[in-house]
């Protein structure tokens, strides 16, 4: 495969693009005022979505219904347009909880994705129609492949009988508009679908992973992914941008620091959880005070973080299996 590593100068130029192109102030110094979400295009599809993404596990947190309904009608009354979710958070409770908040006119205010874990054509021709049920809708615009985290995942995925042909016959008929892969354990398994939707003349529209200050040091989906998407123009869905929390145990990044580093990427979004009113309030003010971080910046945040990202111990999910849902539930892949 050719070598497709950036340098960090000809990330920060690709992002200088985004910010101009889609809809970033075209100064990179000007900072958008305090009410306005900044918002990017979706790689190809030339969809504009904000700059910010509710995470759909988070939202599933809160024990009280209500106050889960509220913070996702919060999130898109302050301009997050972007709602991540997938078939198996929470036991299907996310996705039931946003289908509720999704009444009353919000559902035609986002942009909806959701994802499945079958990896056969019957486990998630299932999924998608579950997942319809419980969002309430009768379109996903966004559908993902979940945790590509196994060698054998592109393969069954893409095998005659695998959960490909559901999805493509979701698209034909209307179901689904878009479709992409997520993971969070090794840019190796992303490289590795990309190349097998290569082989069967397939082109996803986004592809989701990790971006953060730790993931530029260990295991980088950053330098090896990246480059690969900025040049394919598919559409980059940045997460755990906080590593779900661990990055601030290490005392060397500000929420604030980690979401603006995530946002300086050629993200065209940026997921984050929010499994609070207060939580969900720093984002939006991140989000609103945001300025594409230089060199120099990305440097000095960088030099913070090398020894504690060593060996992956703030990005659990990487080496570890506790994020590893359909691992614990393999019958979910079908």
């Amino acid at each position: 495969m050719e070598n497709l590593l950036m340098t960090r100068r000809e990330l920060l130029a690709a992002t200088a693009a985004l910010s101009i192109a889609y809809c970033l102030p075209a100064s990179l110094g000007a900072a958008v005022s305090s009410g306005e979400m900044p918002q990017r295009i979706l790689g190809k599809t030339g969809i504009k979505v904000s700059i910010l993404g509710l995470g759909g596990y988070h939202i599933g947190k809160p024990s009280d219904d209500a106050e889960g309904i509220g913070i996702i009608r919060a999130a898109i009354d302050n301009g997050i347009t972007f709602m991540d979710n997938c078939w198996d958070y929470n036991d299907g409770a996310s996705e039931i909880r946003m289908g509720k908040a999704l009444r009353d006119g919000y559902r035609e205010k986002v942009f909806l994705m959701t994802k499945i874990d079958g990896r056969t054509k019957e486990a998630a021709a299932r999924q998608i129609d579950e997942s319809l049920r419980r969002l309430q809708t009768d379109r996903i615009d966004l559908l993902q492949f979940h945790e590509v985290i196994r060698e054998s995942d592109p393969r069954r995925i893409f095998a005659e009988g695998g959960a490909m042909e559901a999805v493509r016959e979701a698209r034909t008929t209307g179901k689904i508009r878009f479709i992409g892969f997520t993971g969070h354990k090794s840019p190796d398994r992303h490289l590795q679908m990309l190349q097998a939707a290569r082989d069967n003349d397939i082109t996803f529209d986004a592809v989701q992973m990790p971006l953060n200050v730790m993931d530029a040091h260990f295991s980088s989906f950053e330098k090896r992914v990246l480059p690969l998407l900025v040049k394919e123009r598919i559409a980059v869905l940045g997460m755990k941008p906080l590593a779900d929390g661990s990055i601030l145990k290490s005392s060397t990044a500000t929420p604030r620091e980690c979401l603006h580093y995530a946002m300086s990427l050629p993200t065209s979004v940026v997921i984050t959880g929010c499994e609070s009113k207060k939580i969900l309030d720093q984002a939006l003010q991140a989000a609103r005070s945001f300025r594409p971080l230089d060199e120099r910046q990305v440097d000095e945040l960088l030099a913070k973080t090398a020894k504690a990202a060593t060996e992956g111990r703030y990005e659990p999910y990487k080496t570890g299996i506790d994020y590893d849902s359909t691992s614990r539930n393999p019958e979910w892949l079908g």
